[in-house]
């Protein structure tokens, strides 16, 4: 079979593990795609009082720290069950153009996306990344829940 690309975002645990079988299964190569946000003024100044000397370095830190382990558990994943993966860490940036930008610049057929399933006013306050990569993407997008 030829080369098949998947971009992976948002999946842990037992979807990772579903993920990481039809990868094997269609011997795709995966791109695991970690996304984080610009950090906000507001909650940026909110460390600031409560005494946080940089609170910009201290997100940066945070943020990459999270990001670097998602990624390794994911890669972990990969390795026993024989994928072939790359892992990508997008910063400041929103999740759907992260996801959407990092699929197009790996040359990916698919992105496999992890949905929480929230419904009404959580699903609106909080927004729904998986719902804007489906408005803006050009390649085909799975949802897993």
């Amino acid at each position: 079979m030829g080369q098949f690309s998947v971009t992976i975002y948002g999946a842990t645990g037992s979807v990772l593990s579903d993920i990481q079988q039809l990868a094997a299964t269609v011997e795709a190569s995966v791109v695991f795609v970690t996304v984080t946000e610009t950090w906000s003024a507001f909650h940026m100044a909110e460390n600031l009082q409560e005494g946080i000397p940089n609170p910009v370095e201290a997100y940066v830190a945070s943020t990459n720290e999270s990001a670097q382990k998602i990624l390794a558990e994911a890669k972990v994943v990969a390795d026993a069950a024989s994928v072939v993966s790359q892992s990508v860490h997008v910063s400041d940036s929103f999740p759907a153009v992260g996801i959407i930008d990092t699929a197009e610049k790996h040359d990916c057929d698919l992105i496999v996306m992890a949905s929480h399933g929230r419904r009404g006013l959580g699903r609106m306050l909080l927004g729904s990344q998986t719902t804007e990569v489906l408005r803006f993407a050009t390649l085909p997008v799975l949802v897993l829940r």
